[in-house]
């Protein structure tokens, strides 16, 4: 395959998480058995929610919501993998590079927004309990998912559009299992300069600022709880928040890894096997964090199965 400086005519290697042969059987099986499992147990809470009158609260909107969004999220870069491995192929051509990276930011940012968004909702819950029914109409927490949906959107469109106006020359090679944003504006041959002040800018403002909406809503919920004088009422509001405040832990966590992992390494295939984690990993861990710390979840999951077999 000849380079050249048309990118519409480009094609990149996705060079995965090993070149190793051997090694191509086992991560196919692992990854399409993740898949298959995120699939699934997100489309299980997705089922019980919206069956079960009892879910149909803001908490449970905002949790079928981030369900939704994790499927679409592995379902960006996990059916390429796996079929780049079945055909024994690494090829991904330009289009659905910029497709891939598109979707990937978009579900990501996304997820971002609505686990600060149910920050924000425990806070109302724990903080102002009288008050929340009012506070968290359904207006309002469709309005909330709505503006979600529409940064997340223009976002992933403005990094989509600032990739397009770069040329590619003679390395096609893309040291990942998915087009990632910052291994293809470091692949580019052209000047990158705004693509990295709009990436780093949106970093800082899209992740960086959730981030800190988080931490004021739990720093507020602590300080609520500390006040509540029965141990057994200070055990009810937290194990209220045990489960948003795993999973914003895990992606987070995650997150913050592979960026240190990438900057202490500089290797590229170090920093794709770190991205697994908030890729891969952390989507098929949602359902369950729910479901088993959860008993009106565990409920309505138990309801839905006996009204299967009937």
């Amino acid at each position: 395959m000849e380079p050249d400086n048309d990118t519409q005519i480009l094609e990149f290697l996705l060079l995965g998480l090993s070149e190793e042969v051997k090694v191509q059987p086992l991560i196919f099986g692992l990854f399409l058995s993740t898949y298959l499992t995120t699939m699934f147990g997100n489309l299980l809470i997705i089922l019980a929610i919206t069956s079960d009158a009892h879910l149909h609260t803001p908490m449970y909107f905002f949790l079928s919501n981030l369900s939704f969004v994790d499927i679409c999220f592995t379902s960006t870069t996990i059916p390429k993998m796996l079929w780049n491995i079945w055909t024994q192929s690494k090829v991904i051509s330009y289009k659905e590079c910029i497709t891939q990276i598109y979707f990937l930011i978009l579900f990501a940012v996304l997820n971002i927004l609505l686990l600060t968004v149910m920050a924000y909702d425990r806070f109302v819950a724990i903080c102002q309990p009288l008050h929340y029914t009012v506070i968290m109409n359904p207006q309002l927490c469709g309005l909330l998912v709505l503006i979600s949906w529409i940064i997340s959107v223009l976002n992933s469109l403005l990094q989509s559009l600032m990739v397009l106006r770069l040329s590619f020359c003679t390395n096609i090679e893309i040291p990942h299992f998915f087009c990632e944003l910052n291994h293809m504006v470091q692949l580019a041959c052209s000047d990158t300069f705004f693509n990295n002040i709009v990436m780093y800018f949106a970093a800082v403002l899209l992740c960086g600022g959730p981030f800190f909406g988080i931490l004021c809503s739990y720093s507020k919920i602590v300080s609520s709880v500390c006040r509540i004088s029965s141990a057994q009422g200070k055990y009810k509001a937290f194990s209220t928040c045990a489960s948003h405040l795993t999973i914003v832990s895990l992606f987070y966590c995650t997150m913050l890894g592979v960026y240190l992992s990438s900057a202490a390494t500089h290797n590229a295939h170090s920093s794709a096997t770190a991205s697994v984690m908030y890729t891969v990993i952390t989507p098929m861990l949602n359902p369950f964090i729910y479901s088993l710390r959860n008993k009106d979840m565990k409920r309505a999951l138990k309801a839905l199965f006996v009204k299967g077999n009937i």
